[in-house]
């Protein structure tokens, strides 16, 4: 069986790191599943989620030169929720007039410059006078 990118599979936890979960695939086809990858929330500890020979549907999602597969449980779920909210339709927005955007930009481009020469200013000021050498502080 050639898997490829985007194939939805179900496979069993073989292994399990600080960093990931190793899932067979079948067909001695091994893929890891990255800590990253195993939920939408954080995970500090895998193993908290995922126990060895669980069943879970993963989505491949990359496949290196060496054949070292890079798979998803969190993507393999998301895509099977949207297809649960196919009746979901989102609002139209309203189109955003690009000259306006173009000169809101420039406003704060130039109020992000002024401030910023102020900043410099006062820090060079401060700073200037403590370079150590000679004499005192210069005011």
């Amino acid at each position: 069986m050639a898997i490829s990118v985007g194939d939805k599979l179900t496979g069993r936890v073989s292994g399990i790191t600080k960093f990931g979960a190793f899932v067979d695939l079948g067909n001695h086809q091994t893929g890891l599943v990255h800590i990253s990858e195993v939920s939408n929330d954080y995970v500090k500890d895998i193993n908290d989620i995922l126990k060895v020979k669980d069943e879970v549907t993963v989505l491949v999602t990359k496949i290196g030169d060496d054949g070292k597969m890079a798979l998803s449980i969190k993507k393999a779920n998301k895509e099977h929720s949207d297809t649960k909210k196919s009746n979901f339709k989102p609002k139209k927005q309203a189109p955003k007039n690009k000259k306006t955007e173009e000169e809101n930009f420039d406003d704060l481009l130039s109020s992000f410059l002024k401030e910023s020469e102020s900043r410099l200013s006062t820090i060079k000021k401060n700073t200037e006078g403590k370079r150590g050498g000679r004499g005192g502080r210069r005011s």
